[in-house]
């Protein structure tokens, strides 16, 4: 263990705090990480740890989530600049406008948004569990924000519902083309193409396997293949071969790397830890509200 990871280690201790990595973070932060996940996973996560101090390793929708989940602890988040340009890539006025069109509107919006977005919305939903969500909701009409390509992805399987989608995207995910994912097949016939459904609907259409990022680690766990095309961003790789050894993984193309993610670094978690600079501010009013729509979604996924 190196310096700095002796140092965040130290920190932790003196102020309570657990670490929080999302996959797609630099390597070295996820090995100082206590719990590595994707979003949702650790915003419920750190509802229920004893730590009074939360350090959140990813883009800024996640620190808001952690905040309105755990209000009473102090969240961190190492870079403040680090943001998820698809978490804002919603109209406010036009949900509003949706509504006065469509009498049993529901707003299903993607967890990856922002607090002011959750807000407006109906239920949350995250990429695992979209699906069982649309279907319960007793809705007809489904405006589904902020990622199109997930929207028509649960769209396709759900053909009883009217969905009307939003213009935006993971721009890291769209950028991954059919013609990359072909040439990867060619090169790699073995491997499977597992892909992430924030991609475009005509990569999908080659994929062997559709999932989360936790869905991708844990199909490549479990398959009994030994080589993988995975199409999800790259950071996903340090736990895919903590996990799995033995077996190889392969970019569609050039690798899918999120800048945002990137920003995190070991130093910086020293920073806040040192400092306390970062902390998330998410006013009252707006936990109250943003809740409802997270226990909702709770609620659908467990079929109640």
């Amino acid at each position: 263990m190196n310096d700095l990871q002796n140092r965040i280690q130290q920190l932790k201790k003196e102020k309570n705090a657990v670490i929080l990595a999302h996959y797609y973070v630099h390597d070295e932060v996820q090995q100082a990480a206590d719990y590595i996940g994707d979003s949702f996973y650790l915003s419920r996560l750190a509802a229920t740890t004893e730590a009074d101090t939360i350090v959140f390793c990813g883009v800024s929708f996640m620190g808001e989530s952690a905040k309105i989940l755990s209000p009473e602890k102090t969240v961190l988040m190492p870079d403040e600049t680090a943001d998820c340009p698809m978490a804002h890539m919603a109209d406010i006025d036009r949900i509003r406008r949706l509504r006065e069109e469509y009498q049993d509107l529901a707003v299903v919006c993607y967890i990856n948004s922002t607090a002011e977005l959750k807000c407006c919305s109906d239920v949350c939903v995250t990429s695992s569990n979209a699906l069982k969500i649309v279907k319960n909701l007793p809705n007809h009409n489904i405006f589904f924000i902020p990622d199109e390509n997930l929207g028509r992805y649960v769209a396709e399987q759900v053909p009883e519902k009217n969905f009307i989608f939003n213009d935006g995207c993971c721009h890291v995910h769209a950028a991954v083309s059919p013609e990359q994912v072909r040439a990867a097949k060619a090169a790699h016939p073995a491997a499977e193409f597992l892909v992430h459904p924030e991609c475009r609907p005509e990569v999908l259409e080659l994929a062997d396997y559709i999932g989360s990022t936790s869905e991708i680690i844990n199909h490549a766990s479990a398959s009994g293949s030994s080589e993988f095309i995975i199409g999800t961003e790259m950071g996903v790789l340090y736990e895919l071969k903590e996990k799995n050894p033995h077996k190889t993984f392969f970019a569609p193309g050039s690798a899918l790397c999120c800048p945002n993610m990137k920003k995190i670094t070991l130093e910086k978690i020293i920073h806040v830890l040192e400092t306390g600079e970062g902390a998330v501010e998410v006013p009252e009013e707006t936990i109250d509200r943003a809740n409802a729509p997270l226990n909702r979604m709770l609620a659908l996924a467990a079929g109640k």
